[in-house]
């Protein structure tokens, strides 16, 4: 009986005593674990052996996180990557999110929350869905939302959205079947910032199930799940 080979973890930070403590965790968690020091010991590493899945700081020396997000998309390598940031650097979400990450976890950290975010990027991308991350255009039945023109449209109906309900619609569309709490959704769109109440996630969920019709026909795209979240429950597709 053959055993199922482990998910493998490319672990990148200078920061030693991070790495020192974590690599072992995930390692207890069933994974094979890399490690690299900084961006550029990344880049090499994945040169010699793509990993499933890299978690990598941003503020590192010689090649930062969003450099090598950069570098990876650049090269046509689309491998999940959750980059680690600072609390408060909304920026650095936003810049990260735009430019090719999956995901994204303020430090300080808790490692069991890291291992449910590394799970769910697993999962989508043995779902097919990180395909996602390089379309143009995301589809859900008759909704397409063109994600470089920042337009939108339910069959041949142009839709009006405001920015935020827009950038939000692309966010649920490109992490579908997966609930999103409204803390989660604040800080990865709005910023610490710039926002104190999740009801700023609340008025853009209306809007945009004002604006789609959600709900009015026999299909659904956004469900609320009750006390944690909503969720984007159609299926996507790179249109």
């Amino acid at each position: 009986m053959h055993e199922t080979p482990r998910p493998r973890i490319l672990l990148v930070d200078d920061d030693e005593a991070i790495t020192a403590a974590l690599a072992p965790f995930l390692e207890r968690s069933g994974f094979a674990v890399r490690v690299a020091g900084d961006g550029r010991a990344a880049l090499d590493a994945v040169g010699g052996e793509v990993p499933d899945i890299v978690v990598c700081d941003v503020v590192m020396p010689h090649v930062d996180g969003r450099e090598f997000v950069r570098r990876m998309r650049a090269r046509q390598l689309w491998l999940p990557i959750i980059l680690l940031t600072q609390v408060g650097e909304s920026w650095e979400r936003s810049a990260a999110l735009d430019e090719g990450a999956d995901d994204y976890l303020n430090k300080p950290f808790d490692p069991h929350e890291l291992l449910a975010r590394i799970r769910a990027v697993l999962r989508r991308t043995a779902q097919g869905v990180s395909s996602l991350r390089s379309a143009t255009r995301l589809q859900a039945h008759d909704l397409v939302l063109d994600r470089s023109a920042r337009r939108v449209w339910r069959g041949t109906t142009e839709l009006s959205l405001t920015p935020k309900a827009l950038t939000l619609l692309e966010y649920l569309m490109m992490h579908p079947q997966e609930v999103h709490s409204r803390e989660r959704l604040l800080s990865t769109l709005w910023g610490f910032d710039f926002a104190t109440t999740s009801r700023a996630v609340d008025h853009r969920i209306a809007e945009l199930r004002r604006v789609l019709g959600d709900g009015t026909g026999e299909v659904r795209f956004i469900e609320t799940a009750q006390t944690m979240g909503y969720q984007f429950t159609a299926p996507v597709v790179a249109a």
